[in-house]
């Protein structure tokens, strides 16, 4: 089974994967490829694997990625090769992307697609986490204004999702998309 987890940024996506991925063992996260600069605390390989534009386009033109997008200026694209190691090893894959690797996830020819779409108690809610979170994320004011303005275009995608979680505390938030996948794979 794919699960896909979107949501605007600083609605908790990654922290809920991360949750997700510590509950589980029969989940594991497809790494995605991006042309961002690594933050301070991540890895590459772990977290996503660091390459260059010239070499992601690359990919692009070779039909390597089974979704892909251009997030905040940046590339990020997951591999049909790693989803389908993951899935041949009979494991379930956790996609933490955005609305428009959602959309062409779901476009593909896989099967058993899981989404959830989690969202914010507030707009408010999300502004005080970014700003809380901006020196860990090295996101500056500038960068926080802008992810805040595509918070509209992001929430607007929500009803393209099989679940839509407010995400008001993480626990229960957590439990819930777990409760949702456990039930899935019993009708599977």
């Amino acid at each position: 089974m794919i699960v896909i987890i979107s949501s605007p940024s600083g609605a908790g996506k990654t922290s809920i994967c991360k949750k997700l991925l510590e509950s589980d063992k029969n989940l594991r996260i497809s790494v995605s490829d991006t042309t961002r600069i690594p933050r301070d605390n991540e890895i590459d390989g772990t977290h996503y694997n660091f390459i260059s534009k010239d070499k992601f386009l690359l990919k692009i033109k070779n039909n390597e990625y089974v979704e892909y997008a251009v997030v905040f200026g940046n590339y990020y694209g997951s591999l049909h090769s790693n989803v389908l190691n993951l899935l041949d090893s009979g494991f379930d894959v956790l996609f933490d992307i955005d609305w428009q690797g959602a959309k062409q996830l779901k476009q593909s020819n896989y099967l058993n697609i899981l989404s959830f779409f989690i969202i914010p108690p507030s707009k408010e809610v999300i502004f005080q986490r970014l700003v809380s979170r901006a020196d860990q994320s090295g996101d500056n004011k500038e960068s926080i204004n802008k992810r805040m303005s595509f918070y509209e275009t992001e929430i607007s995608h929500k009803n393209e999702y099989d679940h839509i979680i407010i995400n008001d505390n993480l626990e229960d938030c957590t439990n819930e998309i777990i409760k949702i996948i456990e039930n899935k794979r019993v009708k599977l």
